[in-house]
């Protein structure tokens, strides 16, 4: 497939999580639409070194891969606690840090 699709496809999977994160009150959906933004920019990476010729590219994802595998750790995570503490996960209600 030539390369302007992929940069298509990669556009609307940013704008998609941009508008998840924008618009939903749930920090699940938050937290998953962060993530597709993320593999948006991997598939434009990806994209761009195939057209170079080089590694560049598939390394930089790399690195992303395993910042976005340490964020789902440490986001699920106070996601559950939040949930624990005060029973909703809504990013409306969940304004304040404190227990």
């Amino acid at each position: 497939m030539p390369a302007p699709f992929y940069l298509a496809l990669s556009a609307v999977l940013f704008t998609l999580g941009t508008v998840g994160v924008l618009a939903r009150r749930s920090a699940l959906i938050v937290f998953m639409s962060v993530e597709l933004m993320l593999n948006a920019v991997n598939l434009t990476l990806v994209t761009f070194a195939r057209l170079r010729g080089g590694v560049d590219g598939q390394v930089v994802v790399f690195f992303v891969l395993v910042v976005a595998a340490a964020e789902v750790v440490i986001g699920l995570a106070i996601i559950v606690n939040i949930f624990h503490t005060r029973e909703t996960v809504d990013v409306d209600d969940v304004d304040l840090l404190r227990g």
